[in-house]
């Protein structure tokens, strides 16, 4: 039964719908009820694998093979997260209730111990489906002080008092659900989304660039100053694509920010690039790439390269005209770490691009952009997304 909760736990808070999100603070609960270290490894499996439900399809969808490598990657995926809260969780006192020690909280910290490593670096390189995400909804506006107080929620739901936990938690969700309003678009900004599929950015002809450069025009309204394009939307990022670019947009003082590739012999970043009629500069490196597909650390150690570089650390906000934006691209969206990083910087807005053709007949997409609310919303910010199907 706590396995099958915890699926269903993990199903309903990562459905794409950022209200449901706060259906996860249950999940701690759950594991450490567990009787045994085995169904507490077996209840954090329940929990990431149907979190992540959409990753076979997705994974099949880009490398256009069947759903085993998909499978393979996604149980590969969950073993981090299941061990972890494994090895962390610990056995009750005979006849004690969940979670109980001397004080009823000797579960607390094991389980924040958890949650820390699957939100950092290196396992949190995989770390998603993080239940802090749903902070945002429970406590919009509270910015740290809401993450102080949802730390302290998840810490409860480990020990004996639980349902007084979970009442006070259900009550504060009934109430923002209740007043809850979309995050603003930062003023004079606009996202455009595309449906090009796999062939956005495989095309560099001239053609495709132009046409491009007049959806951007006939997207830009007349108080319009700033249009962001999916991730990889202008494929490889070369001078002539920038003067292309930049004489494109003469005239008007718009600013296009869109994603691109920077090649070398060793491999290449995945960047976001501003464009406007008197300059062309890259504006983000993105952190953490999509492992195995994209980020390939392997190739450097056997010497081979080709992969996405991972700036993890860098750029954790970046300035546009007079904003300092928190930039998260893609894949980036699902991790705790790069938006924690970005908002320790104090940013004025978010700018969450994304490529999800490969996410076809799955909620991947959906979450990040419930993610990507989640966190707008806990400090405030307006968000600006714009992604390609």
């Amino acid at each position: 039964m706590l396995i099958a909760a915890s699926g269903a736990c993990g199903w309903t808070a990562w459905s794409g719908h950022v209200l449901a999100l706060p259906v996860a603070v249950l999940f701690p609960a759950l594991w450490a009820m567990s009787p045994s270290r085995l169904t507490a490894g077996l209840v954090s499996a329940g929990y990431f694998l149907a979190a992540s439900r959409g990753l076979p399809q997705g994974v099949a969808n880009f490398y256009a093979a069947d759903l085993w490598p998909g499978l393979l990657l996604w149980a590969a995926a969950s073993l981090s997260f299941a061990g972890v809260h494994a090895a962390l969780w610990k056995a009750r006192p005979e006849g004690k209730s969940p979670g109980v020690g001397r004080t009823g909280m000797a579960m607390a910290p094991r389980y924040l111990s958890a949650a820390m490593l699957m939100g950092l670096p290196p396992l949190g390189i995989t770390g998603w489906a993080n239940p802090l995400t749903a902070t945002g909804v429970l406590f919009p506006g509270w910015g740290w002080w809401g993450l102080v107080a949802m730390t302290a929620g998840l810490a409860m739901m480990t020990s004996r008092y639980w349902p007084a936990a979970a009442i006070v938690l259900g009550g504060v969700w009934l109430w923002s659900a209740a007043t809850w309003t979309s995050p603003n678009l930062p003023e004079g900004w606009k996202g455009v989304d595309l449906e090009q599929g796999q062939s956005l950015g495989r095309d560099g002809s001239l053609d495709y660039h132009r046409d491009l450069i007049a959806t951007v025009r006939r997207a830009a309204g007349e108080k319009i100053r700033f249009i962001v394009l999916p991730e990889s939307a202008l494929g490889f990022w070369t001078p002539i694509v920038a003067r292309l670019w930049q004489q494109g947009l003469q005239g008007s003082e718009l600013t296009v920010i869109a994603g691109a590739a920077v090649i070398d012999p060793s491999g290449y970043d995945n960047v976001m690039v501003a464009i406007s009629a008197d300059e062309a500069r890259i504006l983000y490196r993105e952190r953490m790439p999509v492992p195995v597909s994209m980020w390939q650390p392997w190739g450097a150690w056997t010497g081979q390269g080709g992969g996405a570089r991972a700036n993890l650390f860098g750029n954790p906000v970046v300035k546009s005209d007079d904003q300092k934006l928190a930039a998260l691209i893609c894949y980036e969206q699902l991790l705790l770490w790069p938006v924690l990083q970005s908002m320790l910087h104090s940013p004025t807005a978010i700018v969450a691009p994304g490529n999800g053709w490969w996410t076809a007949g799955t909620s991947i997409v959906a979450i990040q952009n419930a993610s990507v609310v989640a966190w707008a919303k806990l400090f405030g910010l307006p968000v600006v997304t714009a992604f390609n199907r």
